[in-house]
């Protein structure tokens, strides 16, 4: 069973007295993004996917330049068949290690993509078998996926289906059905259509990827606005 996050309050004062503090994995929508908006601090979510619902939290002090996520992927590929997600799953608990620190885990061309933190990055980086099967282990980094980008769009409004459909380049329709089905979330939480986005918040969706939307650059002559998103696939 996932952990609950530390008290949120505890960890930011703790980050602004000058430490860098990080959480196991937890689940995203027990973060209140609201409250890691602190000038003295500085912080990562991070999954290992763009998707993740099980993050670690790094806070860090505002005047440290950057500290690591603390989360690794690696892919482990069985040299024999027959594993399917959750054989792997429950195989990875022979490596002993608390399953907080153990995050998602997805197929991916005959292997599996497991997001790992703390002591169970030590445990992955020197596998070579899990029960009886031998495997082979690469470490991909940070996060599995094409990597993030920039990019500057214009919208008409802050709606969750108007930003979304435009950052992910998209159809507003497509993104609706994805909204309507639940694989859409705001900040951790489902998502609805008519949801407004603002400065900080997270915007994930099942298939697609992340988008972090930074910040209003300015509002047009016509009433729609510039803004800035950091879209993660």
């Amino acid at each position: 069973m996932t952990k609950a996050a530390p008290k949120l309050s505890m960890l930011v004062a703790q980050a602004a007295g000058g430490r860098v503090v990080r959480t196991p994995f937890v689940d995203a929508e027990m973060l209140d993004r609201r409250q890691l908006q602190d000038d003295e601090v500085r912080h990562h979510i991070a999954g290992g996917f763009p998707d993740a619902r099980r993050v670690v939290l790094t806070l860090y002090p505002s005047h440290i330049p950057d500290v690591d996520t603390g989360v690794t992927v690696f892919r482990v590929t069985p040299q024999t068949a027959g594993w399917d997600a959750q054989d792997f799953s429950v195989a990875l608990r022979a490596l002993a290690v608390p399953e907080d620190l153990l995050g998602e885990v997805r197929e991916e061309r005959g292997g599996f993509l497991v997001a790992a933190t703390g002591r169970a990055v030590k445990a992955l980086e020197g596998l070579t078998a899990l029960g009886t099967r031998e495997v082979e282990v690469e470490e991909i980094g940070a996060a599995a996926g094409r990597g993030s980008k920039v990019r500057e769009v214009v919208v008409p409004s802050m709606r969750a289906d108007v930003v979304g459909a435009k950052g992910f380049g998209v159809s507003r329709a497509y993104f609706q059905q994805g909204v309507e089905a639940g694989k859409v979330r705001l900040n951790g939480q489902p998502a609805r259509a008519s949801s407004d986005i603002r400065e900080g918040d997270s915007l994930s969706a099942e298939g697609l990827g992340r988008i972090d939307f930074k910040r209003v650059l300015n509002e047009t002559r016509r009433g729609n606005y510039k803004v800035e998103l950091e879209v993660h696939r």
